[in-house]
């Protein structure tokens, strides 16, 4: 179970990273953050605009692309995005959460 869990992360963090350098212009980081039994993974992009809403996994498994988010939504236990500001930059951090098994 473990190496699944690890496997999810590392895609989990591949999609987010891709999709912070994809669809934005400027920088993105990635934070990978281990606290009480959750693994939490986040990007950073300098784009304040909200990501696309996931569509269920059903939607768009078939499709050659748009599938990140939702692949994201699948893995995870729990996702998110909030927008943020920094030393005067703009920017969101898309974010989900994996419980350990």
């Amino acid at each position: 179970m473990a190496d699944l869990c690890g496997a999810y992360a590392e895609l989990i963090a591949a999609e987010l990273v891709s999709n912070a350098v994809r669809h934005t212009k400027g920088q993105a980081a990635l934070r990978v953050q281990w606290r009480a039994g959750i693994l939490r993974i986040g990007a950073w992009d300098a784009d304040p605009q909200p990501p696309e809403p996931s569509l269920p996994w059903e939607r768009v498994a078939d499709a050659e692309e748009g599938r990140g988010l939702a692949l994201v939504r699948a893995c995870a236990d729990l996702w998110g995005w909030q927008p943020l500001a920094r030393n005067g930059q703009r920017g969101k951090y898309v974010w989900c959460e994996l419980a350990a098994a």
